[in-house]
């Protein structure tokens, strides 16, 4: 019965930690701090390992905290959208207030270390991009506008510039480059979600673009914004942040991005959101990976 009884709390133990984890939205997580990291790797001049990875522990943290005050506030709509509602809060398996207290004291420790380990600035971004989310996009924007993911998805395009910001201290046209790309991505990026969960976010009363304006004016918004991410996309190649294997890379790959756009506009179905919605997330990944790629030549050669 003692063995048993022990299993039983080993489970409920192990259950309550995923509980948790998944309140940091690790899935996000792991596409935010991948671009922290390019961030600070290909930044001019260099940073001790045990700062650099202190660096991207603290942009981990705060995402994760952020994820989770989101996931507090956000509760009552979670639990009725079909792709929320299995989330821990809307299910009862963590208290709101436990989550909100989860979330502020992740928050509120990883800005703490950055400044104490890092700089000031860095730990100034670090909170600037923590409240945006917060308050501008989750308890502002999101339930107010249909241009919420427009304004509120710079959130998400700072943590490269905190990585570049880690290593030099300061803000430079080429670390905003960086900010932008992730700005311009990522409308597209979740318009393309909004069009096939459509009548999850009209019953939930969020007024994505698609519920709003309609699905031709989001297929068309999706389509204007991927044009403008194509010579974006190039710009770090000729600021000098990369070379010819990014530019080529960034220019097919940006090019089926629009492509992508183009299908979308033209489908009559959501299968071509759906793939889109896909590609999206391969592209930002191997943008950036293309941007590590191009700097480990340049050191080499």
């Amino acid at each position: 019965m003692e063995k048993i009884a022990t299993l039983s709390t080993f489970s409920a133990t192990e259950s309550r930690t995923r509980d948790y984890v998944e309140l940091l939205k690790p899935r996000v997580m792991a596409l935010v701090v991948f671009s922290g990291v390019v961030g600070l790797i290909i930044a001019p001049g260099s940073i001790h390992p045990v700062l650099g990875f202190t660096a991207i522990l603290c942009i981990t943290v705060a995402a994760g905290g952020s994820a989770a005050v989101n996931m507090w506030y956000d509760r009552d709509i979670d639990a009725i959208m079909t792709r929320t509602r299995n989330r821990p809060l809307p299910q009862g398996r963590i208290e709101p207030s436990a989550a909100l207290e989860f979330g502020c004291v992740l928050i509120a420790l990883s800005v703490l270390m950055m400044a104490l380990a890092i700089n000031a600035l860095a730990a100034g971004l670090l909170a600037a991009a923590a409240a945006f989310y917060v308050f501008v996009y989750t308890m502002w924007l999101k339930r107010r506008t249909p241009w919420n993911i427009v304004v509120g998805g710079a959130a998400g395009a700072f943590p490269p510039l905190i990585g570049w910001v880690a290593v030099t201290g300061q803000i430079t046209w080429s670390a905003l480059i960086l900010f932008l790309l992730i700005f311009f991505w990522t409308p597209p990026h979740f318009w393309a979600l909004a069009l096939y969960r459509n009548d999850d976010y009209r019953r939930a009363g969020i007024p994505m673009l698609p519920v709003v304006a309609g699905e031709r004016r989001t297929k068309i918004e999706m389509l204007v914004y991927t044009v403008i991410l194509f010579p974006l996309s190039l710009t770090p190649a000729l600021a000098g942040i990369a070379g010819s294997i990014y530019l080529g890379g960034a220019a097919v790959l940006s090019g089926l991005f629009v492509f992508c756009a183009v299908r979308v506009l033209r489908d009559k179905t959501y299968r071509a959101a759906r793939r889109m919605f896909g590609f999206s997330i391969f592209y930002l990944t191997s943008i950036l990976t293309l941007l590590l790629v191009d700097r480990v030549f340049q050191v080499l050669s």
